[in-house]
C-alpha cells in the first residue's frame, strides 16, 4: 500500500506495484468466482478476471443477456450456469445484477452462501439499506466490495487498452480473517487502476449523490437550462447546442480531464478566464443548497426507497422508456444528433 497526497489529505491507496497480479492470483488460486448477472458490470469484470487467469463462472438467466455471455465465450454447463447453479459452485459470489435484481433473487441465492464463502458487490445499495432491501447476509461469510468508478464497458475497454479504471473497495464483514486480502486481490484481478478504501455506507451514499448530481442529473439540468435560455433569446439550435454541449464534451472536457480545471483555464482566452472565475462562485452558491438537499435525501434512505418502489412496479420499464424517449426527442438532443453527424470523423 502507498500513501498519496490528495489535495493536502493523505490517503492510502493500493496499486499493482504494491499488490501484484501474481500475488492476487496466489490469494485467489483456490477460489471459484461466480459472477451473477451479465448486464452492466458483469461482462467487464468477468472477462477481465478470465483474461487475467482467474477461475470464473457466470450465472445468468436465459435470454438476450445469456446469449451475449455465450457470444463472449462462456460455455453453457462449463462456465455458464443458472444463477442458482453458479451461486452453489462459487466461493466468491458476485452480485452484479441490478439493485432491483439483487433484491428479487436474494431469497434464491442466500441458501448457497455457506460458511467461509464471500459475498461480493460493486455497489453498497443492497447492504447499506438492508432494512429496505431485506438483504441481510449470514454472519459466517465475508461481505466485500470493489466499486469501479465508471461503467463496466469502460472497465473492459480500458483493460484492453492496458489501462485501469480507479475503484474503491470495502469490507463490510470479515468472517474468515481474509476478507481484505480477498477484496484487494479481486480489485487487482479486474484491472483496477488504483484502489482506495471506503465503507459500504460511504460508497452507496456518494454513488447515489453523484449519479443524481454532477455525473448525470445536475449536468442534464444545467445543459437544459443554458440551452433553453439561449434559444429563448433567439440563438439557433446549432449555436445553442455547440455553446452548451459540444464544446464542453469535445474540447474543454478533455482539457480539464487531462490536467485539471486550472490548466484548462490557463489554455482558454483571457475573456473566458475572467468570466468563468467571476461566475463559478455564483453557481456554487446557487447549487450547493440543492446538493445538500440531495445528499440528505440519499443519506436518509429516501432516494433508495424511491428507487425500490419505482423498480417494483410492473410498468416501470415502459415508463422509463417513455421518459428516455422524451429526452431523446427534445430539441436539444435532436440538435445534438445532427451535430454529431457533422463531426469530421463521421464525414
Amino acid at each position: 500500500m502507498a500513501e498519496m497526497n490528495f489535495g493536502g489529505v493523505i490517503e492510502t491507496v493500493v496499486t499493482s506495484k504494491e499488490f501484484s497480479l501474481e500475488k492476487a492470483r496466489e490469494v485467489l488460486k483456490d477460489e471459484t468466482i461466480a459472477v451473477l448477472g451479465y448486464g452492466i458490470q458483469g461482462p467487464g469484470q468477468a472477462c477481465n478476471l478470465r483474461d487475467n487467469g482467474f477461475n470464473v463462472i457466470v450465472g445468468q438467466r436465459e435470454g438476450k443477456t445469456y446469449d451475449k455471455a455465450v457470444a463472449d465465450g462462456w460455455v453453457p454447463g462449463k462456465t455458464l450456469f443458472s444463477l442458482e447453479e453458479a451461486a452453489e459452485k462459487g466461493t466468491i459470489i458476485c452480485m452484479l445484477l441490478s439493485d432491483a435484481g439483487q433484491i428479487s433473487v436474494w431469497p434464491k441465492v442466500k441458501p448457497y452462501l455457506t460458511k467461509g464463502k464471500a459475498l461480493y458487490y460493486s455497489h453498497g445499495f443492497a447492504i447499506n439499506w438492508s432494512d429496505r432491501t431485506g438483504v441481510v447476509p449470514p454472519e459466517d461469510i465475508d461481505v466485500i466490495m470493489v466499486a469501479p468508478k465508471g461503467s463496466g464497458t469502460s472497465l473492459r475497454t480500458m483493460f484492453c487498452e492496458g489501462r485501469g479504471l480507479n475503484c474503491s473497495y470495502a469490507v463490510y464483514q470479515d468472517a474468515t480473517g481474509r476478507a481484505e486480502e480477498r477484496t484487494i486481490a479481486f480489485g487487482i484481478g479486474i484491472g483496477a487502476g488504483y484502489l482506495f478504501k471506503t465503507t459500504f455506507e460511504r460508497e452507496a451514499t456518494s454513488d447515489l449523490t453523484g449519479e443524481r448530481g454532477s455525473l448525470m442529473g445536475a449536468i442534464e439540468g444545467l445543459l437544459e437550462a443554458q440551452y433553453q435560455v439561449l434559444r429563448e433569446h433567439g440563438h439557433s439550435p446549432s449555436e445553442a447546442f455547440n455553446e452548451t454541449v459540444e464544446e464542453l464534451t469535445q474540447s474543454l472536457g478533455p482539457l480539464f480531464g487531462a490536467k485539471g480545471m486550472d490548466w484548462m483555464y490557463a489554455n482558454c482566452s483571457t475573456t473566458a478566464q475572467r468570466g468563468a472565475l467571476d461566475w463559478a462562485p455564483r453557481f456554487r452558491e446557487a447549487i450547493k443548497p440543492v446538493m445538500e438537499w440531495l445528499y440528505l435525501s440519499v443519506k436518509s434512505g429516501n432516494e433508495a426507497q424511491i428507487s425500490i418502489d419505482s423498480n417494483s412496479k410492473p410498468d416501470y420499464r415502459d415508463k422509463l422508456n417513455e421518459e428516455l424517449r422524451q429526452m431523446r426527442e427534445s430539441e436539444m438532443w435532436q440538435a445534438g444528433a445532427t451535430v454529431r453527424k457533422l463531426r469530421p470523423e463521421n464525414n
